[in-house]
């Protein structure tokens, strides 16, 4: 009972680790530079959202019907 309570408590300590409020840049630091063509300078919040290519949707379409397939003039026999 003791080891559980101990490890409950571990995991609860270990988990309050990664909470971040506000991300800020460190003290001195600032954010990296605006990219090119942009009118404002992005914010740590927006930086930190993935776009649709580092985060691409899945796409399930299912096989509704299923048709015969056509015959490949390629498939060969090995040669001997």
């Amino acid at each position: 009972m003791k080891r559980l309570l101990a490890l409950s408590g571990l995991a609860l300590t270990l988990a309050g680790c990664g909470a971040a409020d506000g991300l800020v840049p460190a003290e001195g630091k600032t954010l990296p530079v605006a990219p090119y063509g942009a009118k404002t300078q992005p914010t740590a919040a927006q930086l930190l959202t993935p776009t649709t290519q580092q985060r691409p949707q899945r796409s399930d379409e299912l096989l509704t019907k299923s048709d015969e397939r056509r015959s490949d003039e390629f498939d060969l026999p090995p040669p001997n």
